[in-house]
């Protein structure tokens, strides 16, 4: 059995690291990439898709369209051996960017679609 961790670190009722089923670690990866600016990483500068800096440009449907490239190719990049990207939707409304990741776990074969939202009221 594998242990994946929670993402957040986070402690049990136990006071052992919190692991989590497949479904739930691999939404916190996909949360990393997505909310990672890449630089942030020493070991890997690369790392992350740049989605916080754009959350202050001025929003346009080009914002959206560069938002959703860049997030795409990013979760192809560093997760393409846990998960396959069907579609990455981005809605940009007035400070509030919200990015809807449909994909498929390579493998247990279930598709998933999981929402996160940056900038804005919640």
């Amino acid at each position: 059995m594998t242990t994946r961790l929670h993402f957040p670190y986070q402690f049990d009722g136990r006071g052992r690291t919190r692991d989590d089923d497949e479904a739930t670690w691999i939404r916190g990866l996909i949360e990393q990439v997505v909310f990672t600016a890449p630089g942030e990483r020493v070991m890997r500068p690369d790392f992350g898709s740049g989605l916080r800096e754009l959350v202050f440009a001025p929003n346009s449907p080009e914002l959206a369209a560069t938002t959703q490239f860049l997030v795409q190719g990013a979760l192809q990049q560093w997760l393409v051996d846990l998960i396959t990207v069907e579609a990455v939707e981005v809605e940009a409304v007035d400070s509030r960017l919200s990015v809807t990741v449909q994909y498929l776990i390579r493998r247990t074969e279930t598709r998933q679609r999981d929402s996160f939202v940056q900038g804005g009221a919640i």
